[in-house]
């Protein structure tokens, strides 16, 4: 009898484990997006709060296991996506269509920018009937939006057999960081997006990053953060050169702002530059801080702030090493430092990356 209850025990807890297991996988989907040069598809995906994975591959056509030259050639009908694997229950499929929409240019039918021929066409691959369903209305909202003054001519098509890229394709603009940003300006992707969406364009950040870095109201900020933090970020105030956190912090991880929590620099980028604050040679992505003009104390400078919470940071110098030679110096004031060992566990795992030897 013991036996018996013990088996029937262990039955049902084997049943729960499982059926929580399924419960967790089932609000896992896949979305497939072509929109050119996948090396510019996967930033803006993937440091997206319920974005689980995004890989570059080749779909839509007739090959088996095509590589990029054959791709590239236009005789396999394929085209270059990603391929984005996420959590429906954080972020939606209509979220990552939005998205997707301030990545291209919908009414190019012989390719994206620079690149040219059908495997660098647009195209949403849809998984499911409600995946074509909102993929359709999207299209359709763009459409009436006049946004792009042309008609749109983006295909919306039943998802395929999708092959994974090789590897140097996957991360690009994480592994090759200065040829990714040299063929991203010179394609004249950015150019064509801030003329068609300025201040609303979507690259490395999204609606979604939008959601998940805030900046509290004033009030909390008065509680939360230190007399010298609310000067600095609030009130544009300078810290002490020599006498703050994180000027000789030699630690690895990523910094991120004090009021909002967004990612600004990491150490990979930090160096010193002898002058007693935190000194890196570039932010942890193109946009996640604006530059803006300081005329304060008589002389003209370049200010340095956090996109979404707006926090002031420090400044601009061009007197930085290569490859850059830009010097961002920044108050420690405006920071937070998260260790490479807590990265995962605070939500930043997706910048580990930038650690990998």
């Amino acid at each position: 009898m013991l036996k018996l209850r013990k088996i029937g025990f262990l039955l049902v807890l084997f049943l729960l484990c499982g059926g929580y297991e399924n419960s967790s996988a089932a609000t896992l989907e896949k979305a497939t997006l072509a929109g050119g040069c996948f090396w510019c598809m996967e930033p803006p995906y993937e440091k997206l709060n319920g974005v689980k994975d995004v890989i570059s591959g080749y779909t839509g056509g007739h090959k088996k296991n095509p590589t990029y030259e054959e791709v590239s050639s236009d005789t396999t009908g394929h085209a270059e996506a990603v391929q984005i694997t996420y959590d429906s229950s954080i972020i939606t499929y209509e979220e990552l269509l939005d998205i997707y929409w301030r990545q291209i240019d919908p009414t190019d039918p012989d390719g994206q920018f620079v690149d040219r021929g059908s495997s660098y066409r647009t195209a949403i691959f849809y998984h499911s009937e409600e995946q074509k369903m909102l993929a359709e209305q999207s299209r359709e909202a763009m459409e009436k939006s006049g946004r792009f003054g042309k008609p749109i001519v983006t295909d919306i098509v039943p998802a395929s057999i999708f092959y994974r890229a090789e590897d140097y394709h996957q991360d690009y603009y994480i592994n090759h960081k200065v040829r990714y940003k040299f063929y991203r300006y010179f394609s004249g992707r950015d150019q064509y997006l801030d003329k068609i969406w300025g201040d609303e364009k979507m690259t490395e950040k999204s609606a979604g990053e939008a959601k998940k870095y805030t900046k509290p109201s004033k009030e909390e900020l008065k509680q939360r953060l230190t007399e010298l933090q609310y000067g600095v970020t609030q009130e544009d105030g300078t810290e002490r050169a020599f006498d703050n956190e994180y000027w000789d912090n030699k630690q690895e991880g990523i910094y991120v702002d004090i009021v909002s929590g967004e990612p600004l620099f990491s150490s990979t980028d930090k160096f010193k530059s002898g002058t007693g604050w935190p000194s890196f040679t570039r932010p942890i992505e193109p946009d996640v801080v604006v530059e803006k003009e300081d005329r304060s104390f008589f002389i003209k400078r370049t200010e340095v702030r956090s996109k979404i919470a707006d926090s002031h940071l420090g400044h601009l110098f061009d007197d930085g090493p290569q490859p850059t030679g830009m010097r961002y110096c920044i108050n420690s004031a405006s920071l937070r430092f998260i260790p490479e060992k807590d990265m995962e566990k605070e939500g930043y795992g997706t910048y580990l990356n930038l650690f990998r030897k």
